[in-house]
């Protein structure tokens, strides 16, 4: 008890969205590095030979079978089309395209969430953070969007209610970007409480028309800065978060509120994010006997994204 694992896989640097797409492997590289500079990764359990790929039936306890059938679909046309030159890419949407290499990636990437989550449930690890692509928390019961294929944090989610006898699982997303995917997938369901800040109106314009009871959005207008953001989190998140007593914390990790990311405009820094993670200690400490399990989202300025990753980290690892 007391490690964090840190989870990651060559995998995830198969997927790729074209030259000059903000959602890059180098993501991966950037976060790596500086754990590696700063000696953080010393402290953490490293897991990267043994994590499975997320099978079918732990898939769509978030996803239709349909939904998995479209992009095993695309993902086999790319692959028996390459040898005749055919094309690199299939696209879902302006932002979002498939690629060989995708599929494995975001399957490695859900089991990644599905191996921490079980290594905590089971007391081998106190809590964990993924360093996972593609993310996950656009990605609908029915459908891939917003650079997201499956739904990494509800796969989790629902992984751990019916794996291991506990019945309050609590998601608490802090990207830039409303987690409308996982509200998708587990709006309406009593066993999970979902708080997230997002900033609004934003991509996906979601998150503030009748949320369902389990669902606790707070919308940010651009340009909120910290100590703003903290003061929201304390008076929404928070009640609600003890109200309901997690019985583990599942984290939506994206850092592209970050004030130098460029794909988001809002105004958070390194020390917002360990005061954020913080407080979800507190919460797990108190109710969930410590157990966390982070998953990287967004972020999308290199080193914002690395340097946030750390200070997030550190917390988990009282470090």
């Amino acid at each position: 008890m007391g490690n964090t694992g840190y989870y990651t896989h060559r995998d995830f640097w198969k997927h790729e969205m074209g030259r000059g797409h903000p959602e890059c492997p180098e993501r991966l590289d950037a976060i790596e590095d500086r754990l590696l500079a700063t000696g953080v990764a010393d402290a953490l359990e490293r897991h990267d030979d043994d994590i499975p790929l997320a099978t079918l039936a732990q898939i769509t306890r978030a996803h239709s079978a349909n939904h998995m059938e479209t992009l095993e679909a695309l993902s086999q046309r790319l692959v028996a089309d390459a040898p005749a030159g055919g094309p690199a890419h299939a696209p879902l949407d302006p932002d979002t395209s498939l690629c060989r290499g995708t599929l494995l990636a975001a399957r490695r990437a859900a089991g990644a969430a599905i191996a921490a989550t079980d290594a905590v449930m089971a007391g081998r690890l106190q809590n964990a953070f993924c360093a996972v692509r593609p993310p996950g928390h656009h990605a609908c019961r029915e459908q891939a969007m917003g650079f997201c294929f499956l739904n990494n944090v509800a796969i989790a989610a629902r992984h751990a209610l019916d794996e291991h006898g506990i019945s309050r699982v609590a998601v608490v997303d802090f990207d830039v970007h409303h987690g409308n995917g996982t509200e998708d997938i587990l709006a309406g369901d009593p066993r999970v409480l979902m708080v997230g800040i997002f900033q609004h109106p934003f991509y996906p314009f979601s998150g503030t028309d009748h949320p369902a009871d389990n669902m606790v959005n707070v919308p940010i207008p651009a340009y909120t800065r910290g100590m703003d953001v903290r003061e929201m989190i304390e008076a929404v998140w928070m009640p609600r978060l003890e109200a309901f007593r997690p019985e583990l914390v599942i984290v939506s990790a994206g850092f592209d509120a970050h004030r130098e990311d460029d794909l988001g405009q809002l105004g958070l820094n390194e020390n917002d994010y360990v005061w954020i993670t913080s407080r979800i200690r507190e919460v797990a400490d108190r109710h969930a006997k410590g157990r966390i399990v982070s998953l990287l989202e967004g972020g999308y300025n290199l080193d914002a994204l690395a340097r946030s990753v750390e200070a997030h980290v550190r917390v988990l690892a009282d470090l």
